[in-house]
């Protein structure tokens, strides 16, 4: 009996905000690092200071005990708050994390059947299809012909619609039944 496992990854957007908070990250300006004459300052409780000269800001901000961060630099001037740098970056971080929890990372574990199949070690594969489904896994459940049972697929129909009443209280059929040269391949996800 093989089972055969690949990762899936269909949170593509999650990985995508997870990969730009990173790049984000790294090209944060702060402090002496802003190369802008002018900028659009906003104060630690979040109120608009106007556009004052660079120097002016970081003095603002030293006074203030915090840090003058850059934080929309493509606009003309560039807006700089004054925060507290290293919360900012804790909070990103934590945030970061919260995504990765978020992702949602499944894997498609395979059955395979042959159109002879015994009674006992169809029921021991339908026992690890529920386990899986109950992982929350996908199941491709797998016929396989050989030599002259390519003349009997209704034996592999027969054997998939099976295995979908069977698993009809705990799963879907995601790919309809299909044959591709010699093997017949079904999708079931859970509900």
């Amino acid at each position: 009996m093989r089972f055969a496992s690949c990762p899936l990854d269909h949170s593509h957007n999650a990985s995508r905000t997870i990969k730009e908070v990173k790049n984000i990250a790294k090209r944060i300006n702060v402090n002496r690092r802003i190369r802008a004459k002018e900028v659009r300052l906003i104060d630690p409780d979040g109120k608009q200071l106007g556009v004052v000269p660079l120097m002016e800001a970081l003095e603002t901000a030293e006074s203030h005990g915090l840090d003058l961060v850059e934080v929309a630099p493509n606009v003309s001037p560039p807006v700089c708050r004054i925060m507290d740098y290293g919360r900012y970056k804790y909070q990103q971080s934590k945030k970061l994390q919260e995504a990765k929890k978020r992702q949602s990372i499944f894997q498609v574990k395979e059955i395979k059947l042959r159109p002879r199949t015994g009674e006992h070690d169809f029921q021991v594969k339908m026992r690890h299809v529920k386990r899986f489904l109950n992982h929350r896994d996908k199941v491709k459940v797998t016929v396989i012909f050989r030599g002259r049972e390519m003349a009997h697929t209704n034996l592999g129909v027969a054997l998939l619609q099976r295995v979908v009443e069977d698993t009809a209280e705990f799963a879907v059929v995601e790919q309809e039944a299909r044959r591709e040269g010699r093997i017949m391949v079904m999708v079931l996800a859970p509900k």
